[in-house]
């Protein structure tokens, strides 16, 4: 192992972590992530309680662990992929396909989203995730209007695609009418 390097996962605990990302994303698609407890998931899996726990800590580390892999996607998409949402396209142009991509990620992924920033006080704000999504909408606001705010502006931008915010916006009008009015009072 090299200095900085992460410590390599067990065998055993690669199989084991695998086996309950499966167990919980089948638990979940099929129950709803409210449906499910961490007992169910452990009891699917075929792992003991304490193997769950020590790892996930609850459903919302669960919940974050499962939305790694398409976060990560939608990352590499930003940082090296086509434009517009790729590099290459003009700032507005990166932030409106931003928008879309994020609007898809998030109502592809409600419950899961949800759980993981509504856990505690303040959760979505230090998923590291949300720290990157944050940097990204303010670099591209600084490049779109020079000289203003764009710290405050990409967390005022990005407050609308809370989850928890889209999830009453699409049970009371629709995921079609919550996505519209969402990116347009993102976009203008």
């Amino acid at each position: 192992m090299l200095l900085g390097e992460p410590p390599r996962e067990r065998a055993d605990a690669a199989r084991n972590r695998l086996k309950v990302l499966a167990a919980a994303e089948r638990l979940f698609r099929e129950k709803g992530v409210d449906g499910v407890s961490m007992d169910a998931v452990a009891a699917e899996a075929g792992v003991g309680k304490g193997t769950l726990f020590r790892r996930f800590g609850d459903k919302s580390g669960l919940a974050a662990a499962l939305l790694d892999e398409r976060e990560r996607e939608l990352q590499e998409a930003i940082l090296s992929g086509p434009a517009p949402l790729g590099p290459g396209a003009p700032a507005a142009g990166r932030l409106a396909a931003f928008v879309d991509g994020y609007l898809d990620y998030l109502l592809g992924h409600l419950d899961l989203v949800r759980v993981s920033e509504t856990a505690s006080p303040g959760a979505r704000y230090r998923i590291g995730a949300y720290r990157f999504w944050h940097r990204h909408v303010e670099i591209l606001l600084a490049e779109a209007r020079p000289g203003c705010d764009a710290g405050p502006l990409a967390h005022a931008l990005l407050a609308p695609l809370a989850a928890e915010h889209m999830a009453t916006l699409v049970g009371a009008y629709g995921q079609a009418r919550a996505r519209r009015a969402v990116r347009t009072l993102a976009l203008g």
